[in-house]
């Protein structure tokens, strides 16, 4: 809990078998998360074994997909503060202080990996990933007048259940693209939110996708054209609104 705000920790896990109970341990640690729910998404065999070792809760999701998994934990989510974040070693559970600290001004807050002096040796944020998270991101904020954006494949960040019950019933991403879905809609929603700098570290094991190049370059396309698919239905929304 923090300053009287239960505060619950989303995990999703496909391939994270060999980082997710010293991600699990690590949050708990701190002393100010109250559950994580782990959320099964078809993940590689011994996970739940893992998870079992641990305070933790693990549900499962069947349907594939980043998307997916983490609607599921959203759902299964008790706080009234929820933090999502990937158990693959890549981000510092600590960090979650920096989240909770700018709670209290934002409902909506989420992570950057573009600060250099945060980017640890080895982690994977080459000259493509940075920058083409960076371009969406600009994109996004320039046709939306949004606050900055320089990270839209951040997938640590924090959201209050107040933000959460308005935005869920118009998610409609089960892949890979959901991360960025949430924020188009909190921006549309003309919700108060801030991005912040985090740590980000070498991965444990694989990533299903940004460790392969191709993979890559097709999400930030999907991105794109999610970006100019919600930009097409908000100005059809203000048109329609002045006709009436």
């Amino acid at each position: 809990m923090r300053n009287g705000h239960e505060v619950s920790v989303i995990l999703p896990t496909y391939n994270e078998r060999d980082s997710i109970r010293e991600c699990i341990e690590r949050f708990f640690a701190t002393g100010c998360v109250d559950e994580v729910v782990v959320v099964n998404n078809n993940a590689a065999p011994g996970t739940s074994e893992e998870v079992a070792k641990t305070r933790a809760r693990e549900v499962l999701e069947a349907v594939q997909g980043y998307g997916a998994s983490i609607q599921r934990g959203l759902k299964e989510a008790t706080g009234e503060w929820i933090v999502v974040c990937e158990p693959d070693g890549t981000f510092q559970p600590e960090d979650i202080f920096k989240f909770l600290a700018y709670a209290q001004d934002f409902d909506y807050v989420i992570g950057t990996r573009t600060t250099r002096e945060l980017v640890w040796k080895g982690a994977n944020m080459g000259f493509a990933l940075k920058w083409g998270n960076w371009f969406v991101g600009k994109l996004a904020e320039f046709l939306f007048n949004a606050t900055i954006l320089t990270d839209v494949g951040c997938t640590y960040r924090l959201i209050k259940r107040s933000v959460l019950e308005k935005i869920a019933p118009k998610f409609t991403q089960r892949r890979n693209s959901f991360g960025l879905e949430m924020t188009l809609l909190v921006i549309h929603g003309k919700t108060p939110f801030v991005e912040i700098p985090v740590n980000y570290k070498p991965r444990v094991g694989v990533s299903s996708v940004t460790g392969s190049r191709c993979k890559t370059f097709i999400l930030g396309w999907q991105m794109i054209g999610l970006i100019l698919r919600y930009r097409l239905l908000a100005g059809k929304r203000r048109n329609g609104a002045v006709k009436r």
